[in-house]
């Protein structure tokens, strides 16, 4: 399967459980044996973030990882505290929205763009939080437009339209003043408490750190 990892757990002595956001059976949980041992092959592999073909094997109650080839460890976010609770923030929202046997696909194509975005230093974070945010809502169809009753500027409005239309591989592809950057911010903030009714633990980090 082709994945990313959304988060991993310590189970036993060196055992690790990890949910994967995958592109054919949605998101999915699975065991890799063996992965907490010094130098094993699946160490790096189960971290979060890492995306690229896993190959997994079905026992009586669960998935087990067999191998991994990774792609993208995404090492530049996880030596970056900022970075690192950006893309956990990202997970968690990825995790809160995906369910197994789902097409997930748009999903994990919308994590694994926005985490690249985030290594882009000339994109603001903010914005790319605002951005995935509000693509999330759109993908799972709760998306309801520009808020009526909310005065936004017309570069607001249309920045909105062109997130909510974009195709995820055109997403991150502008900049916007700062003055619209806090319009999109109010958007996607009131949205993301009508729409995701969950506390997200590293968004309060994030919030903190700011």
């Amino acid at each position: 399967m082709t994945g990313i990892i959304l988060k991993q757990t310590p189970i036993g002595e060196y055992d690790r459980r990890i949910c994967l956001l995958t592109r054919e059976r949605g998101k999915i949980s699975a065991f890799a044996k063996g992965a907490r041992k010094p130098g094993n092959r699946l160490a790096a592999a189960t971290n979060p973030f890492s995306f690229g073909y896993f190959k997994l094997y079905e026992g009586k109650s669960s998935y087990n990882i067999a191998e991994a080839d990774i792609r993208n460890y995404f090492e530049e976010l996880r030596a970056d505290y900022e970075g690192a609770y950006y893309g956990m923030y990202f997970t968690e929202i990825a995790d809160y929205y995906t369910r197994e046997n789902n097409d997930e696909r748009e999903m994990m194509k919308l994590l694994y763009q926005s985490l690249r975005a985030l290594c882009v230093k000339t994109i603001p974070r903010e914005l790319i939080r605002a951005v995935y945010e509000i693509k999330s809502i759109v993908v799972n169809g709760e998306y309801p437009g520009p808020p009526q009753d909310k005065r936004l500027s017309d570069t607001a409005i249309y920045t909105l339209q062109y997130i909510s239309e974009s195709s995820i591989e055109k997403l991150y592809t502008f900049v916007v003043v700062p003055e619209v950057l806090e319009e999109l911010i109010e958007v996607s903030d009131m949205y993301r408490r009508r729409f995701m009714a969950h506390d997200f633990k590293s968004l309060e980090i994030l919030k903190s750190l700011g």
